[in-house]
């Protein structure tokens, strides 16, 4: 069940919210249903090439701007 982050312009609050089944999210300070869904930075753990857990997330890379498909397409 994914977690997704939204926005609601009537009363300006972000806010996340777990998504079951087809629930429709509501914001929890004005309580409509009128909200966007945001663009989230995703966050992931990998092992290294020596098995150590290195921690990263797509917005704190050298590459948060990259407008390429995949990292692998970008050349860095």
């Amino acid at each position: 069940m994914p977690i997704y982050e939204y926005h609601c312009d009537k009363c300006n609050k972000d806010f996340e919210c777990l998504m079951i089944g087809s629930y429709q999210a509501e914001c929890p300070e004005c309580k409509t249903t009128d909200v966007k869904r945001m663009m989230s930075a995703c966050g992931f753990m990998s092992k290294g090439s020596g098995g150590e857990t290195v921690k990263a997330a797509a917005g704190t890379s050298s590459c948060g701007g990259c407008t390429a498909g995949s990292c692998a397409g970008c050349g860095h």
